[in-house]
């Protein structure tokens, strides 16, 4: 008996489970009455309850980043990225009348310059419309504090490892490896930059000096946007704690780099004051699965392709690539 067997009778149930969907969906429309007829955005997340609401129907959002903020990172098998996701989850917030705050839940030791700026934009886009508290966890470093930098307030706990105000840009010289078992690398190039980070080669001078000016340009937008979140003297901040180090919560506490110590419960609250419900429930945005996303998995099992990734800790799923800018403590680009 084929496994390819069961293909039928499971798409069979997934439309009976759609058609039913969109049945409960017509009757829902048709008891508003026989006005205009409404646009009814498309919900990409649906809500579990973390603390349940008192005497109220206000609801606080609590969206997650996790892991290293890249636009190659998102769902697995759902063909989006971390920064199309959080996107979409901004606005689902910002259109749900009900949502009177947001809580981002940070535990991100940082990632690539451009798509942390990314998310750095739109969460500045939703707090225009309502207060965003971020509470980092175990690690909210480098491109994740500056997300934290468009916030109405930033917490963390005493432990938490944060700040990280830098950029690095890597490469790995394997000139004398090359030599030692008879390697050689031939170039063609267009232009003396076009290869620049050529592990083959020493770099020269002129090149050092191009990328060390690369790199402190984006550390001067860094270093500005922490300087204006954080109501600090750019100076200050330069000859001070915005030399790369990571902090710990207690001496980012100290710094006025964070405006609060506590556990995710004082998150809760803090955004409950700011969204002045306080009797809020908390609810945690989850991706929904599509139906493409059951067929992908249905699929990969059949084929013995789906495979469960268990690695923790900085070699998951964290492969730097050289030459790319990042937003990251040293210790990760190795």
């Amino acid at each position: 008996m084929k496994k390819s067997g069961c293909l039928p009778l499971f798409l069979f149930v997934a439309l009976g489970v759609s058609l039913f969907g969109n049945l409960i969906l017509i009757v829902a429309l048709g008891s508003r009455g026989s006005g205009p007829a409404r646009v009814i955005s498309e919900k990409k997340f649906i809500e579990t309850t973390v603390t349940p609401g008192i005497d109220s129907a206000d609801k606080i959002a609590l969206i997650r980043l996790d892991g290293l903020i890249s636009y190659g990172h998102g769902i697995r098998g759902g063909g989006e990225n971390m920064v199309d996701t959080l996107k979409e989850a901004f606005q689902q917030a910002e259109n749900d009348p009900r949502v009177k705050a947001v809580i981002l839940s940070v535990d991100s030791p940082g990632g690539e310059v451009t798509a942390g700026d990314t998310i750095h934009h739109a969460l500045q886009g939703l707090k225009a419309k309502k207060p965003v508290v971020v509470f980092m966890n175990s690690i909210g470093t480098s491109a994740a504090y500056y997300i934290a930098c468009a916030s109405s307030w930033i917490m963390c706990s005493d432990t938490t490892f944060t700040g990280s105000i830098g950029v690095i840009i890597s490469t790995l010289n394997y000139k004398e490896l090359f030599g030692k078992i008879g390697l050689q690398s031939v170039i063609f190039k267009s232009g003396k930059f076009k290869d620049a980070l050529n592990g083959a080669r020493d770099l020269t001078e002129e090149e050092r000096t191009y990328f060390q000016a690369l790199v402190m340009q984006t550390y001067d937008r860094f270093l500005s946007i922490v300087s204006k979140a954080r109501k600090l003297d750019p100076e200050q901040l330069r000859n001070g704690v915005a030399d790369g180090r990571v902090l710990s919560g207690k001496d980012a506490f100290a710094a006025k780099l964070v405006d609060q110590l506590g556990y995710v419960e004082d998150a809760y609250a803090k955004a409950r004051a700011l969204g002045k419900s306080p009797g809020a429930e908390i609810v945690r945005y989850e991706k929904k699965r599509g139906l493409g996303q059951f067929l992908k998995l249905f699929e990969d099992s059949e084929k013995g392709d789906l495979k469960v990734d268990l690695n923790i800790g900085p070699e998951s799923g964290l492969k730097l690539e050289s030459g790319r800018l990042y937003l990251l403590p040293s210790f990760y680009a190795r």
